[in-house]
Parts: C-alpha cells; sequence; structure tokens
C-alpha cells in the first residue's frame, strides 16, 4: 500500500513552535521594485532590435533612443526605491535627486528620438516626446518634494541619524541575503521578524535623535555582530546542515530581539518621563506668572 511521504521539512509536518515575541511584521520593507518597472526595459530593447537594419543613422539614432529609455528604466528603479524608504520612515528627508521625475525626462527624450527616427520632424518628435513623459508621470507619479517630520529637529543631529539608520539597513539587508544561501524558510522569517523589531528602534531614534547616543551600539556594533554572524551560519548551514548550528543561531535571533525590544521600550518610557517633566515644568512657570490652569 502507498504510504504518503512526511518528514522534518514536508508542509504536513509539525510545525516549530513559534516565538514568543512574534509580531505583525509591521516594519517589513518589500521592494518595491514590480513589474510595470520591469516592463519598462522592454522598450529600448525592441527599438535596438527595429535599428539593427536601419543603416548607420538609423542604428546611431536608435542606440541613443535605447540608452535614454534604459537609463530611465534604471533610475525609475531607483527612485521607487528612495520612495519606498521615505514612507517608511516617520521622519525623513526628501530624495535630493528627484529620480522618479529624471525618469519621466528621459522617458519622453527616448520617445521624441524614437519618433524623429521614424519620422524626421520636430513637432511629431515633440508630441511623442510629451506624451510619453506625461504617461509615465502618471503611472508611475513624482518623488516626494517635502521633508517628512523634521520640525524642530536639528539637521545636523538628523543627518547623523540618517547615516547610521543607512549602515543598520545595510546591515539587516546583508543578514537577508546571506540566510537565503542557507534555504531555510524558517531562518528567513525569524530574519524578517528581527528586522520588524529593529527598525521599530530605528523609527524611535528617527523621531528623537537625543535617543542616538543610548541606541548607537545597538544599531552599529550589535547589528554588524548580526550580520556577521549569519554569514558564518549560512556558509556552516549550507554546507553541513548542522542542526546544532541551526538551534543556535536561532537562539541568537530570540536574545537579539528580546534586546533590541527592550532598548526600544526603555527609550520610549525615558521619552516619555521628559515630556512629563516638561508640562510640569511649564505648569508651574504659569501658575508663578498668576495662569492657573485647570487639571481635571
Amino acid at each position: 500500500m502507498a504510504k504518503k511521504y512526511g518528514g522534518q521539512f514536508s508542509p504536513e509536518s509539525a510545525p516549530e513552535a513559534p516565538s514568543p515575541h512574534k509580531n505583525s511584521y509591521k516594519n517589513a520593507q518589500l521592494d518595491p521594485i514590480g513589474v510595470r518597472s520591469n516592463l519598462m526595459f522592454v522598450p529600448p530593447a525592441v527599438l535596438l532590435l527595429m535599428s539593427l537594419t536601419d543603416g548607420a543613422s538609423g542604428l546611431a539614432l536608435g542606440l541613443v533612443g535605447a540608452g535614454a529609455w534604459s537609463a530611465a528604466a534604471l533610475m525609475l528603479r531607483e527612485g521607487l526605491r528612495a520612495e519606498s524608504a521615505f514612507n517608511a520612515r516617520r521622519v525623513a528627508r526628501r530624495p535630493v535627486l528627484p529620480r522618479k521625475l529624471a525618469a519621466s525626462l528621459l522617458t519622453g527624450i527616448g520617445a521624441a528620438i524614437a519618433a524623429w527616427k521614424a519620422e524626421p520632424g520636430v513637432l511629431i518628435a515633440a508630441v511623442y516626446g510629451s506624451a510619453a513623459l506625461g504617461l509615465h508621470l502618471a503611472a508611475f507619479g513624482l518623488d516626494p518634494m517635502k521633508d517628512k517630520g523634521v520640525e524642530g529637529i536639528d539637521d545636523f543631529q538628523q543627518s547623523r541619524v540618517a547615516r547610521v539608520v543607512d549602515d543598520a539597513e545595510d546591515y539587516l539587508t546583508e543578514m537577508r541575503d546571506a540566510a537565503l544561501r542557507a534555504q531555510d524558510r524558517r531562518i528567513e522569517a525569524r530574519i524578517e521578524q528581527f528586522q520588524s523589531v529593529a527598525r521599530d528602534l530605528f523609527r524611535t531614534v528617527e523621531e528623537d535623535p537625543r535617543d542616538l547616543t543610548a541606541a548607537r551600539k545597538y544599531l552599529t556594533v550589535y547589528l554588524q555582530g548580526a550580520r556577521d554572524a549569519t554569514i558564518k551560519f549560512a556558509d556552516i548551514y549550507g554546507r553541513s546542515g548542522d542542526a546544532q548550528a541551526r538551534a543556535d543561531y536561532l537562539s541568537l535571533l530570540d536574545d537579539l530581539e528580546q534586546n533590541f525590544a527592550a532598548r526600544n521600550r526603555k527609550m520610549l518610557l525615558e521619552d516619555r518621563s521628559d515630556l512629563t517633566i516638561e508640562i510640569d515644568v511649564l505648569r508651574d512657570r504659569l501658575q508663578r506668572e498668576g495662569v492657573h490652569l485647570d487639571q481635571t
């Protein structure tokens, strides 16, 4: 009689006990590069292929137009990533280079060159270029044009925080990339969970740059160590499938997650205490000046 296969890694096997610190992955970051932006590489390929039999001048125009469109597609990808990072943060500055707008302009230039190649004429090229530019803007929109949540925050302190958080995000990305080599979905899920907790700490520091001193060790030393441990684990587990190494690494992630969450809670409590003190001081000052507050 046929027997249904089952085992440790089969879909029907008993799931591992969830971490007591499981959260909703509210800070998980999805790759903003979608199908629409990837399709933007198709027009330059088509234009280049159609230009191969058009002689020297036609090929030259085709190369220039395809180059403009390819540059636009690459610029669009970077613009979408920058916009995603901007939206994920409660405190952020607008991108210095508006990449999505630059991608729209390059798309319009590429369309104008392609139109000129097919039918020379300034008016025709301008019409097609303007149409392509407008459609690109309608499809992908503009870059963030205003800073967000930076009112009352010192520019120098905010710049320091931004540099540290960017480096910390790089550590998280390198952790995720290294974990992929282990080919273990449980490990990948636990790293995503830890990333969510770590990003809670990032957001707290961004909202109050004064917290950077207390959190710097977590955002630099601890995350760098976590990245190095992940790379080492992936190398060992990818070669040998060592169960003990896997258990030790999962335990490390649990410890890191607990410590990051505890540090974040402590900073939030300290910020709340600072606010309470400031409110009390202001009330005392107002009362000394004869202003009586209703403290109901």
